[in-house]
């Protein structure tokens, strides 16, 4: 895995806890990578609708992980005839894969908790209510 250009020791607890923007653009990527729309089109499918990143949450957020090395822009670029020259591709950097699946992991322990409370079943898909 890549390591930070500035510190090859990042601990990923140190970015710790994400806001949900920069959780959901790091989860997107985490699938391969992404332009910036197909980043909020993944986002709007993954939570069935219940989050629709703008346009200025999205790049300010890539912005601030390009700065912090966990998403790195991507030299490589599909066929030119099926794509736009405009578009930029973004992916996980070796230490944003670290901080998504310690974030993961630490979701999966508030689940795990929140079950132990009785708080949802086993099989509970979150359902928030007001939002289809």
């Amino acid at each position: 895995m890549a390591k930070s250009k500035t510190n090859p020791e990042v601990d990923p607890a140190s970015h710790l806890p994400l806001t949900p923007a920069v959780f959901h653009v790091l989860l997107a990527l985490a699938g391969g990578e992404r332009h910036g729309y197909a980043i909020m089109q993944e986002v709007t499918e993954s939570t069935e609708g219940q989050i629709k990143m703008g346009p200025g949450t999205l790049y300010g957020t890539i912005k601030r992980l390009l700065e912090a090395e966990l998403i790195e822009e991507s030299d490589e670029r599909p066929d030119a005839k099926l794509d736009d020259e405009r578009r930029r591709y973004y992916r996980l950097s070796g230490v944003g894969e670290k901080v998504v699946r310690a974030e993961a992991q630490r979701y999966a322990h508030l689940v795990a908790r929140a079950r132990g409370k009785k708080l949802i079943g086993k099989t509970a898909v979150l359902a928030i209510p007001g939002i289809a």
